[in-house]
């Protein structure tokens, strides 16, 4: 039979209605991605380059999402933006963290309900001396010239927290790292308090045994239980000897790297984020060494200080592992 001209026209419009059906199969597809904006930090910092890492792996392993990285202020800027939906997960520290939750501290009266999904690394606070001070506990320093944390750090505020609690009055100097580490090598002052890289002394403390035999304090029975009554916020680091620095083992106060979720996370996503980066077992170690070795979940529930998110929970529970009835929300 002779095709005719609106025959033609109609073949055409149904094999260009095809096409673009077709055509839209992949758009469709990508806009059922959820997007999600992660909150770091100094993009100079090294944890800035883990949560790149974390972004390409979650983009890797969970194809319904699709994630960024945005420079922030690190911890209060990260949950200030969760809290106006500008960032929906990003890096906190625990004692920040619990202090959010709780509206207490910076957030007294405004409570946060970002909620946390886990913890990455430890920094424990070395109270770092010289050997030759004589110096054996935290009593020992009242009277010394000792600094307590890079000048307006979240270390120094905390170390002059916990000494203040427990009775310890040195004579603080204030400084920049720089300017401590040269004045402790000079013996101008014996010591100072100094995050540490994981469990391991991180570079200035080394750079400083390397010059001089040094010790690192370590909290008393008495003390421990102190600090775990007074500051919640805080966690109890037990720290392994380190033969490589002259160093024996030692317990004393830290907080944990972490990451938080805005109140608006599902359960299903967050479940699926904890459970790729808690299986993930190179990805993070190649971007921080930190991470290398570290069983995350046992991490986080060993260091958490405030509810973890229900998809948190859910994974967690799912392995089998007892969550204590503080973390959960």
């Amino acid at each position: 039979m002779k095709e005719t001209h609106s025959t033609r026209r109609r073949t055409l419009l149904k094999t260009g209605a095809a096409a673009v059906s077709l055509g839209m199969f992949p758009l469709v597809a990508s806009a059922q991605k959820k997007r999600l904006l992660i909150g770091t930090t100094s993009s100079s910092s090294s944890q800035y380059g883990y949560f790149v890492a974390v972004s390409q792996l979650l983009n890797q392993k969970v194809p319904t999402l699709d994630t960024s990285v945005t420079e922030t202020g690190a911890t209060m800027d990260n949950l200030r933006r969760m809290a106006r939906n500008q960032v929906d997960f990003g890096l906190v520290t625990t004692n920040v963290m619990y202090n959010a939750n709780a509206g207490t501290g910076a957030f007294e009266g405004k409570p946060q309900a970002a909620r946390l999904l886990w913890i990455y690394s430890i920094a424990p606070q070395n109270v770092v001396v010289r050997k030759d001070a004589g110096v054996e506990n935290l009593q020992g320093l009242n009277g010394k010239k000792f600094n307590t944390g890079l000048k307006g750090s979240a270390t120094e505020k905390t170390a002059d927290s916990v000494l203040a609690l427990l009775g310890v009055k040195p004579e603080v100097v204030r400084g920049s790292t720089g300017e401590i580490v040269d004045a402790v090598k000079d013996n101008r002052v014996i010591g100072y308090v100094k995050s540490g890289a994981g469990l391991k002394l991180d570079a200035s403390s080394q750079e400083i045994a390397a010059f001089t035999p040094i010790n690192v304090l370590s909290l008393s029975s008495a003390e421990r239980d102190k600090i775990a009554q007074a500051m919640p916020e805080l966690s109890l680091v037990d720290v392994p000897a380190d033969e490589a620095s002259g160093v024996g083992a030692y317990t004393t106060w830290g907080f944990g790297l972490g990451v938080a979720a805005a109140a608006s996370m599902n359960e299903e996503t967050a479940y699926k984020i904890v459970k790729a980066i808690c299986e993930d077992k190179t990805k993070q170690a190649a971007a921080l060494a930190d991470v290398a070795g570290a069983d995350i979940a046992a991490m986080t529930l060993k260091y958490a200080s405030s509810p973890l998110h229900p998809g948190a929970v859910r994974y967690f529970k799912e392995l089998g592992l007892d969550v204590p009835a503080k973390l959960i929300g």
